[in-house]
């Protein structure tokens, strides 16, 4: 049986392809570094929490500088993170992050895994972090994670001391990877991974510390450092004309989600990583002391390593090809070995490397970019050898194809090969592996133990392509792409997406009804093949719901035709939750999927398959008929979600502000963060003010206390903090109970504050002039109250509210209290200016 190591190996490989197609050449400089890491032996595993938590700059520094194959594990996709640069939250947002490390490592050299911890929020405490995720679960994650990459050390980002105030997740995935250093070794840990994978123990794990981990740099100078190690990270590359440090940056800029566009620097920088064990309990005085990296730790190698090294001193920068008789060789050497995990990664470093010096420029492309499920796809192969070695194409296989295509067919220098060949799509849709079944506040499903960790799915169809160079046979693999010429910016890559023949998108995750409303809801239905026909029902198993009309013939003529489809939904006369799902009936079998795109420039093109059913929300709420203008802030669905209760919304173009325009409305409401990225705010918040002051009503929701454009935030002084409330379900204390904003025109109680998503709310104020009134207490268990979450104020003839309350979470979710809570605030000033 194929050893799962080597599968896993091919995967890795084979998806750094897809997120880089072999038509991508690279030059000398980077074969020049392939060949020095083909001589190194040795992997490191770097272990943090989330995406960004990754120090770039230690990655970059061991995969380009010591040449070692590096791999950072993020327990978790991001999921609970904030957005800067859309409006996903969730799933979606986790989709994001996953695929900025994936550029993160196309540019720093690292390679990327997950567990399958799913990120609920932030968290105050380990302890908490385990009860949500599932101690053992995310355990043995981390020790299939180092079963499989075989790591000779470990760096943990974090520090395991509970004593210190840290993220949750961040001191758990320290906790869990010195956990993990013993157990993988241990044969009855976890011994159903055994079937798939072989036992290893790490040599030693050390903890990547730094000053700010101590406070300051002078409580770090006086830290006992007998058991760290300075690394200079700051190194520079004459091949390359760059320091490490500039690629970090430009590898941390990848997380432009989070607004972590970084530095490149330049010039010395001396990290620290700190001894928390060693296997044979010396203090090392380098990183691989004691460890033999090199050739010599495989039976028979250290005749390849002698090879390697006259290979890399003598590599002739203008002339790459020059190199293939010795790689060959090399090649054949390590074909020649027993099996074993260098074997399958030293085999499959070396063949990228002759492909590199060949030129070898493979593609395999279509001419569209989203198909669905076994239909015919014309795919064209073009082939072209830019070398003087002799090549013969021998083969061709792509996935759905009948049976490879056999030839032997030389590839003359610089001479396009072209083949178009038809295929059948594969069974399946492009939903990613994690998100494919049901799943908890705490952990993804992923009951396939081959799948766990994997970035991401590899491309549903690829291309493998068989030559002989020196009558050695070499298969090399490519994703099917779709590509096409834009008159503006040339060539576009897409990955293909396999998605259903019709699919339906509603308008949101969660349909929100006041009790017996009705209300006509858009579903909008799409074509991924021409001549699509079926029929679309929307269902629900709550008969207390009404749908009309109870189905629609739909019939497209070309793919990525598009039609609306209206339905009346009317809720029942009393608050009630129920599940919507449109389900449509075609030739090819019953779908019940949304499409959704992400399209950033930073990532690659996204056609991401999802279950298309929503949440249906029928809720005790009332309204006051009141226009709102909404400054839009990093991105959220709080507009989409008033809209749905019936509030009229006018997003607010910030530069316009004026008094002139302002005296259309009645309500202005700034979105998350807007006082952090919205430039104008710190010259229109003064006219925002003095429209307050002549009666108007201004709500302002979070902002991080570092960054804003102005301090200026409001009319009168407060000081925002860190306090944030993380525990959803955390007791809350109504401070004025016949306060306005708590009683008109809907009385608050204690079960408004049932069923939150995912936390209260963050960044609250911790200090604020005696005008405003504070109308909520709250704590998380174990700590002090806060009264910062909700601050109101009247200025004039106005009033300003202040809310670090996570409206951008809870209202999207659907939950009853927050849009009743928040309904009262608009309406603050309504039953004075209507008396």
């Amino acid at each position: 049986m194929k050893s799962i190591t080597t599968t896993f190996i091919c995967a890795l490989f084979f998806f750094m392809s897809y997120c880089c197609p072999l038509s991508a050449q690279k030059g000398s400089e980077r074969i020049y570094h392939d060949i020095q890491k083909l001589g190194v032996l040795a992997n490191v595993l770097y272990v943090a929490a989330h995406p960004d938590d990754e120090n770039t700059r230690m990655i970059s520094y061991l995969s380009n500088h010591l040449h070692v194959h590096t791999t950072y594990v993020s327990l978790t996709r991001g999921d609970g993170g904030q957005n800067l640069i859309g409006s996903e939250i969730r799933d979606m947002l986790g989709l994001i992050r996953t695929y900025e490390l994936l550029q993160a490592r196309k540019i720093d050299g690292g390679h990327q895994l997950f567990s399958r911890a799913n990120d609920f929020g932030y968290s105050k405490t380990a302890a908490e972090t385990f009860a949500i995720w599932g101690h053992d679960e995310i355990l043995s994650d981390m020790v299939w994670s180092i079963r499989e990459t075989r790591p000779d050390v470990i760096i943990n980002r974090f520090s395991t001391d509970t004593s210190r105030p840290n993220h949750g997740h961040h001191t758990a995935s320290a906790i869990l990877a010195v956990e993990a250093f013993d157990l993988a070794a241990d044969p009855k840990a976890y011994p159903e991974q055994l079937a798939f994978t072989s036992l290893w123990q790490p040599r030693r794990i050390y903890h990547n510390t730094s000053w700010w981990f101590y406070g300051s740099q002078e409580a770090f100078a006086k830290v006992d450092k007998s058991r760290m190690l300075a690394i200079d990270i700051g190194v520079f590359d004459p091949v390359t004309g760059e320091s490490n440090s500039e690629i970090a940056g430009r590898s941390r800029s990848m997380h432009k989600s989070q607004g972590f566009g970084s530095a490149e620097t330049r010039g010395e920088s001396l990290d620290y990583i700190d001894l928390i064990r060693d296997s044979e309990e010396i203090i090392p005085q380098s990183l691989f002391d004691g460890i033999d990296i090199t050739w010599n730790r495989v039976a028979g190698g250290s005749v390849i390593g002698e090879k390697i090294t006259h290979l890399a001193s003598g590599f002739n920068f203008r002339e790459p090809s020059a190199s293939l008789p010795a790689l060959l060789d090399v090649y054949q050497d390590i074909s020649a070995l027993s099996d074993s995990y260098w074997k399958s990664r030293k085999l499959a470093e070396c063949k990228e490397i002759i492909r590199a010096c060949l030129g070898l420029f493979v593609e395999a492309r279509t001419k569209v970019y989203s198909v669905s499920p076994n239909v015919s796809l014309p795919v064209t192969v073009e082939v072209i050898n830019r070398s003087a070695e002799k090549v013969q194409l021998k083969s061709i296989d792509i996935t759905g194809l009948t049976g490879p295509l056999s030839m032997s067919a030389d590839l003359p220098f610089n001479q396009v090969s072209l083949h178009e060949l038809t295929i059948t799509t594969p069974d399946r849709l492009n939903v990613p592996y994690w998100l494919s079944g049901p799943s908890t506040d705490g952990l993804y499903h992923v009951p396939d133990q081959k799948l766990r960790g994997i970035a991401a799915d590899p491309p549903p169809v690829t291309a493998s392509i068989t030559v002989q160079i020196s009558n050695i046979p070499f298969v090399f693999e490519t994703p099917v792409t779709f590509k096409t010429v834009d008159p503006a910016e040339g060539e576009i890559y897409r990955p293909l997406a396999i998605t259903p023949p019709i699919a339906v998108n509603a308008p949101s995750d969660v349909l929100v009804f006041d009790q017996g409303q009705s209300r006509v809801i858009r579903m909008t239905v799409t074509a991924n093949q021409d001549n699509a026909i079926g029929q679309l029902r929307v269902e629900t198993p709550d008969k207390s719901w009404t749908i009309t009309p109870s189905f629609a013939e739909l019939h497209f003529e070309k793919t990525g035709e598009s039609h609306i489809y209206d339905f009346l939904i009317t809720a029942p006369e009393r608050i009630s939750t129920a599940s919507l799902t449109p389900v449509i009936s075609t030739p090819q079998g019953r779908f019940h999927h949304a499409v959704t795109t992400l399209n950033y420039p930073h990532l690659p093109y996204m056609s991401v398959v999802r279950d298309a059913t929503v949440n249906l929300q029928s809720l005790d709420i009332k309204i006051t008929p009141r226009k709102i203008g909404y400054i839009t802030g990093a991105g959220d669905d709080v507009p989409a979600s008033l809209r749905q209760i019936g509030y009229e919304i006018d997003l607010l173009r910030p530069e316009d502000i004026s008094s002139g325009l302002l005296n259309g409305y009645e309500v202005v409401m700034a979105g998350i963060r807007a006082f952090n990225i919205v430039d104008a705010l710190a010259h229109k918040n003064k006219i925002l003010f003095d429209w307050v002051n002549n009666g108007g009503t201004m709500i302002v929701q979070y902002n991080v206390n570092r960054g804003l454009v102005t301090n200026d935030i409001a009319p009168y002084p407060l000081t925002l903090s860190r306090d944030r409330i993380t525990e959803e379900n955390a007791p809350v204390q109504i401070l004025v109970e016949d306060h306005p904003a708590l009683t008109f025109p809907n009385v608050i109680g204690q079960t408004d504050f049932e069923g939150w998503a995912q936390e209260r709310g963050l960044y609250f104020p911790n200090s604020w002039d005696e005008a405003y009134t504070p109308l909520l207490e709250m704590n998380d268990t174990g700590e002090k109250p806060t009264q910062g979450a909700l601050l109101v104020a009247p200025y004039g003839k106005g009033h300003y509210v202040y809310s670090g309350l996570s409206w951008f979470r809870h209202l999207p979710a659907g939950n009853p209290g927050a849009y009743r809570l928040l309904s009262n605030l608009i309406a603050l000033g309504y039953s004075n200016s209507k008396s």
